[in-house]
C-alpha cells in the first residue's frame, strides 16, 4: 500500500469532532496556567504537558533552565529513515493587566463558539493543537502497528516572548542533541488570513526580519533652563526624529517576498494591486517603483518590502529646570533577510545631517536563512490545505516578527511558520490585545491541517 494510501486510511479513522474537542480542551487548560513573561513560569505547563502525553506511553523530558521556567520536549520513535520533524510553540505569553478584557484572561472561556484568554492563539493554540496530533499519530498509527519514517518531536519552549534566553537559545545550547537533528520544523510565524469571511490565502513563513535595537544620541550645552540655548539636545534629537520618521527605506525584494507577492496576484481582487504584486514578483512588465509605492500604501505589505523603522523609546535630563547635555531615542529596525545594516544606518545618518547627533547601534540581530519552500514541511502543508481548503493559494512568507524559527534555521533545521488557525483581521488584532481569542472551527481546522500534514511526512508505505 502506498504512503499516501495509508494517509487517507488513518485519516478517515480519525473523530475530527473528537479530535476539535479534545484540543479545545487542551487549550481552555492550557490558557488557565499565568505564565506571563516576565517571569515566565513556565514549568507548572510543561508538567500539565508531560502528564497528558505521559498517560498516553509518549516519553516527554522536562528541562528547567532557570528556578519556575520550563521547557518540555516529548518524541515519538520513528524508524530514522528520515530526519525527524518538530513541532515548535511556546508556553509563556504577554501580561494582560491594563487592558480592557471583557473575560478573564486566564479563565479560558469557552462564549459564542470562541475560546477566549491569553495565549489563545499566541501560541497555547498551537501547543494544544501540537499535544492533540501526537496523541493522534500514538493512537491512530503507532498503537496501530503503522510504521513512521522519522520521529516526530514536540517541542513546548520557554521565554519566546523576550528573546529565549531561558528558551530556545539555552536549550540549543545546552541540549543541542534533543532537538537540533531535526530536518524540518513547524513553529508560528505564518498566517491563514480570512477577508470578508472566507480564507483568502495561506502564508507559510520561510524567513523573517531581523531585528537591531539602535539608539539615537544628539549632544548639545546644557545649563539653567532659565536661559533657552540654541543647541538644546532634546530639540537637536526632536529635529532628527522627525527627519527619521519622515524617510522611507528603498525595497529590497528578497526572494521570499518575490514569491509571496507572485502567489498572492492570482486570487487579488484589486486588478491594479494584483498587477503589481506581479510586477514585484517579476512575471509582468512595469514600473517597480510605481508598484512596491501601490504596495505599501497597505502597511502589512509596506512591511515586507524594505526595512522597518520605529521608534519605541525616548530619555533626557534629570530636572524640571536643568537643560540636559545628551537625549537619547531607541530605535527598532527590522532588516530583511541578507540585507546591510550598515548601509540602512548610512541612510539614516544622511537623513539627520548633524554632527552632534550619532547612531550606533545597541543590539545588532544576527541573521538566519530562508527555508527551502520546495522542502518536504512545505509541500506537506501544501498537500493538506489543497485537501481541506481546495483552490486557496499557498505561498512562502517573510515575517516581519521575530520567532524561535530563526535560531532554529541558524541551527540548520529547515524551519516553516504557520499558524494553523483561519484568522479575520479582527480577531487576529487581538494578538497581545485584550480579549484574545480562536473559534472552535478554526481550532478543529488547525488541528486536521497539522495532523494532515504530519501524517503526510511521517507514514512510511506498508510492503
Amino acid at each position: 500500500m502506498t504512503a499516501h494510501a495509508i494517509v487517507r486510511q488513518v485519516a478517515a479513522a480519525i473523530d475530527w469532532d473528537e479530535a476539535r474537542d479534545t484540543t479545545v480542551e487542551f487549550l481552555r487548560e492550557l490558557i488557565r496556567f499565568p505564565s506571563v513573561n516576565p517571569p515566565g513560569n513556565e514549568l507548572p505547563v510543561a508538567r500539565y504537558v508531560q502528564q497528558v502525553l505521559e498517560s498516553a506511553g509518549i516519553p516527554v523530558q522536562v528541562l528547567e533552565p532557570a528556578p519556575d521556567r520550563g521547557i518540555a520536549v516529548a518524541r515519538l520513535a520513528g524508524s530514522g529513515n528520515e530526519p525527524p520533524v518538530m513541532l515548535v510553540s511556546h508556553m509563556d505569553v504577554v501580561p494582560a493587566e491594563n487592558q480592557p478584557w471583557t473575560t478573564q484572561p486566564f479563565g479560558g472561556e469557552l462564549r459564542d463558539g470562541y475560546v477566549y484568554g491569553r495565549g489563545a492563539f499566541d501560541d497555547k493554540g498551537m501547543l494544544a493543537v501540537h499535544m492533540a496530533c501526537m496523541l493522534m499519530m500514538k493512537r491512530y498509527v503507532v498503537d496501530a502497528g503503522i510504521h513512521l519514517r522519522r520521529d516526530v518531536i514536540l517541542l513546548a519552549n520557554a521565554d519566546e516572548e523576550t528573546g529565549g534566553e531561558y528558551g530556545m537559545g539555552w536549550l540549543l545550547k545546552q541540549h543541542p542533541d534533543l532537538v537540533a537533528d531535526a530536518g524540518c520544523a513547524l513553529n508560528e510565524g505564518g498566517r491563514l488570513r480570512v477577508i470578508n469571511g472566507k480564507l483568502a490565502y495561506a502564508a507559510i513563513q520561510t524567513a523573517e526580519k531581523v531585528q537591531h535595537v539602535v539608539r539615537v544620541s544628539a549632544t548639545g550645552s546644557s545649563g539653567h533652563a532659565s536661559v533657552p540655548v540654541p543647541d538644546n539636545a532634546i530639540t537637536r534629537l526632536a529635529r532628527a526624529m522627525a527627519a527619521i520618521g519622515a524617510h522611507r527605506e528603498p525595497p529590497y525584494l528578497t526572494g521570499t517576498v518575490r514569491q509571496f507577492f507572485g502567489g498572492l496576484a492570482g486570487t487579488w481582487e484589486n486588478a491594479d494591486e494584483a498587477h503589481a504584486m506581479r510586477v514585484v514578483e517579476g512575471s509582468a512588465p512595469g514600473n517597480l517603483h510605481r508598484a512596491t509605492e501601490l504596495l505599501g500604501t497597505t502597511p502589512a505589505f509596506d512591511a515586507v518590502l524594505r526595512a522597518g523603522i520605529s521608534p519605541t523609546r525616548l530619555a533626557a535630563g534629570t530636572a524640571n529646570n536643568v537643560i540636559p547635555p545628551e537625549a537619547h531615542a531607541t530605535i527598532n529596525l527590522r532588516t530583511l533577510p541578507g540585507q546591510s545594516l550598515n548601509e540602512v544606518l548610512d541612510r539614516l545618518r544622511a537623513v539627520v545631517q548633524d554632527e552632534f547627533v550619532k547612531i550606533t547601534v545597541d543590539s545588532p540581530g544576527e541573521d538566519s536563512p530562508e527555508s527551502d519552500a520546495a522542502g518536504p514541511m512545505f509541500l506537506a502543508l501544501r498537500e493538506a490545505l489543497a485537501e481541506l481548503a481546495p483552490g486557496v493559494p499557498v505561498m512562502p512568507y517573510l515575517s516581519t516578527g521575530a520567532t524561535d524559527s530563526a535560531r532554529l534555521r541558524r541551527a540548520g533545521v529547515q524551519c516553516f511558520g504557520l499558524l494553523p488557525f483561519p484568522l479575520p483581521p479582527e480577531d487576529e488584532a487581538r494578538m497581545h490585545a485584550a480579549d484574545e481569542r480562536v473559534s472552535v472551527e478554526s481550532v478543529g481546522f488547525g488541528t486536521r491541517l497539522t495532523m494532515r500534514a504530519l501524517l503526510g511526512l511521517c507514514l512510511e508505505p506498508l510492503p
